[in-house]
């Protein structure tokens, strides 16, 4: 393979990269805790763009078991951004792995 070659790969790698990146940061994931009563929505940039909790859980006034689902929702949440990232990066990369600042 010519050094022409391998730096046209490369450059449409990176262009590939960078459109999978926007098209990552453009998803949403949807995570619950405790049955549904507490929805976490985490964008691509692995954000927390909005939470939902019913207001039954509220009314038990057990702050600790809310805390709990919150912190469960939203975590599962990330690992499914983080998830989808790997597998979209992993076609483009052919499984070599996320470059730094896009995991």
């Amino acid at each position: 393979m010519k050094m022409g070659d391998l730096a046209k790969m490369a450059q449409q790698m990176q262009v590939e990269m960078a459109r999978v990146q926007a098209e990552l940061e453009a998803l949403t994931h949807e995570a619950t805790a405790g049955g549904g009563a507490v929805r976490a929505v985490i964008n691509g940039r692995q954000e927390l763009v909005e939470l939902h909790i019913d207001p039954e859980v509220v009314d038990r006034e057990d702050v600790e078991m809310l805390q709990d689902l919150v912190t469960a929702a939203v975590n599962d949440g990330l690992r499914q951004v983080k998830q989808t990232a790997e597998q979209k990066m992993a076609r483009v990369t052919g499984g070599m792995g996320l470059p730094p600042g896009f995991g």
